[in-house]
């Protein structure tokens, strides 16, 4: 796979993320929720964490997570860049590692510009490129917004340490980006020895 098409993905995959973030931003108030399917519901909340809403507390908590993403894209994009001059990596390694750089940079745009181009979203539409932006550089809230619960009630009471409290799976909530950074990991784990088998 060539270094042209493995950017191709990933602007692809920016351009599906950032479009999918702004449209909820403009269009849904934090916390709004729209049921696809049962089973599938568009839900936006905000995060100030890393993939699927993990997060650092303190006071310098989101500055270091945005420093370490800016961090972690250097590395992986010289990660891709190399694997496709070495010539002999597998299109299973390329794929991944361009879904893994997708995805972060992805979250990153959100962590660096949200802050600053949109107001905020408690009880009123954000506004993009506002006059009254809700925070500052580097400390943008990243976008959520697909939620799949598959199943939710009580688990059965002769279960041990969970028995008889209320249970939601599948309970995360997440973005593209989140979907591509997975996809890429998930590359990497089922496909190891096709990734990193060498071409020869």
């Amino acid at each position: 796979m060539s270094l042209r098409k493995a950017y191709l993905l990933i602007f692809i995959i920016l351009v599906v993320d950032q479009f999918s973030k702004i449209y909820i931003k403009t269009n849904f108030v934090l916390g709004e929720e729209v049921e696809v399917f049962k089973w599938f519901k568009i839900l936006f909340i905000e995060n100030e964490g890393m993939a699927w809403g993990t997060e650092i507390p303190g006071a310098y908590g989101k500055l270091f997570l945005t420093v370490f993403r800016l961090l972690a894209v250097g590395g992986i994009g010289y990660w891709l860049w190399d694997s496709v001059e070495r010539k002999h990596s597998t299109n299973y390694l390329i794929v991944a590692i361009s879904l893994i750089l997708a995805g972060a940079f992805g979250n990153i745009i959100d962590s660096v510009f949200y802050g600053v181009i949109f107001d905020d979203s408690q009880q009123q539409l954000a506004t993009l490129f506002t006059d009254t932006p809700y925070g500052t550089w580097f400390h943008g809230k990243v976008v959520d917004l697909f939620y799949f619960p598959f199943w939710h009630g009580n688990l059965p009471t002769w279960l041990p340490i969970w028995g008889g409290r209320e249970f939601t799976f599948f309970n995360a909530i997440f973005n593209v980006a989140d979907m591509a950074i997975s996809t890429g990991v998930g590359i990497l784990i089922v496909f190891n020895k096709k990734a990193f088998h060498k071409n020869t």
